[in-house]
């Protein structure tokens, strides 16, 4: 039977789950119902189970019936806060909370795969194993996982690490895309708070202004990243938050914005950390004020191995046909803390169109809008990628 027929079989079991899961969303690394409608999935299985000891992740080791190598398939399971309006009749039931990212067909494209590679358990040369991660957005739920074991799961090295990331716009729905090298950003934030003195707005002279100072940062952020790093290997700053004062004539004491820094190397990752606060406190230092500065380091760039890239997308397109992916030109600015995962063992990831039938991609909500729609009809080729990667790449080491 062929992978995609298998996959077939399945539709509706993964719609199901996929609608259960999006209309009970659950956020960071504690996800109770998440992981029992997961366990509840996969019961039955001839898998062994391990749930996470300081989140709620699940392990799944599928052992092959021939010796061989280890491959390791991946889905994030969280949501975002965020109010959900799609107006679809299997929307969220509780406020503040949406599957705005797509994790709900990550888990129950994965919970497919799980249940075809079962099916085929006899054939495998080698062992296969699921990871099913909490904690993706902001939450470092993959390093969790790496630290609580899962990349040793198999009791033997991985060979190769894939996983899919669904997409709400960009791409047309079943459309798949990827890279060699870096496919996704960099990702960290930062806050900063700026004191001075407050006092009327008619005698700036006997204050401590710190809102001349604080819009200077925001521009001279921009100004930093056009002047100090190549155009070869882009960095992103932007600011989303800005709050300064309560009314025009009055002079705040304080002053602060938030921002979100992206970048593409290791290199611009490191001299980042160093230089965005040193700019910060020069110029706090140059108006007579201080500023405080948090500077969270996230996500490094999600890297893909070049072979494990060319091979996937192969995989692809002699399962689904030559016009069904291409190798994407240059990376996604998003950035995924499967980049971990990434750093210690040879793999891709790829990206799914799954936007619903009819919907011009450009013109789509993108993913973590509230209006982002993501169509369930892709999940059977979800489920078939990832299988047949675990088949083909098993083999291959045998």
């Amino acid at each position: 039977m062929l992978m995609v027929e298998r996959a077939e079989r399945f539709r509706e079991e993964m719609v199901q789950l996929r609608r259960a899961l999006h209309r009970e969303p659950e956020l960071g690394l504690d996800l109770p119902l998440t992981q029992g409608r997961i366990l509840a999935a996969l019961d039955g299985l001839p898998l062994e189970l391990d749930v996470g000891r300081g989140l709620t992740s699940v392990t799944a080791v599928l052992r092959g019936g021939r010796p061989g190598g280890a491959v390791l398939l991946r889905g994030d399971m969280d949501a975002l806060p965020v109010q959900e309006d799609t107006g679809v009749d299997y929307a969220s039931t509780i406020d503040g909370r949406m599957h705005a990212c797509g994790h709900d067909l990550h888990v129950a494209g994965l919970v497919g795969a799980a249940k075809i590679l079962c099916e085929m358990r006899g054939e495998l040369h080698g062992d296969v194993v699921f990871m099913f991660q909490p904690g993706e957005e902001g939450y470092s739920g993959a390093p969790k996982m790496i630290e609580e074991g899962v990349l040793d799961a198999a009791g033997k090295p991985l060979d190769a690490a894939y996983a899919i990331h669904v997409a709400a716009n960009t791409l047309p729905q079943g459309i798949l895309a990827t890279k060699s090298g870096v496919v996704m950003s960099a990702s960290d934030a930062v806050k900063v708070s700026v004191r001075g003195v407050g006092g009327h707005g008619s005698t700036p002279h006997t204050a401590k202004d710190p809102v001349p100072a604080i819009c200077e940062m925001v521009t001279a952020l921009q100004n930093h990243v056009t002047r100090t790093y190549d155009v070869f290997d882009p960095v992103v700053i932007t600011v989303g938050k800005l709050s300064a004062g309560s009314q025009g004539n009055v002079i705040p004491a304080g002053a602060e914005f938030e921002a979100t820094v992206r970048s593409f190397s290791d290199t611009n990752h490191a001299l980042l950390q160093e230089r965005v606060p040193a700019l910060v406190q020069g110029i706090a230092a140059a108006h007579g004020l201080t500023a405080e500065i948090d500077y969270e380091v996230q996500y490094p760039p999600t890297v893909n191995d070049d072979t494990e890239a060319v091979f996937a997308m192969e995989t692809a397109h002699e399962l689904f046909g030559e016009h069904s992916g291409f190798v994407s030109p240059v990376p996604v600015a998003g950035s995924e803390d499967f980049s971990f995962v990434l750093r210690e063992v040879p793999g891709s990831m790829l990206l799914l169109g799954a936007v619903p039938e009819g919907t011009d991609p450009t013109a789509a909500p993108a993913n973590h809008a509230p209006q982002a729609r993501f169509d369930d009809a892709v999940l059977p080729r979800q489920a078939a990628l990832l299988a047949e990667l675990a088949v083909r790449r098993l083999a291959r080491t045998s």
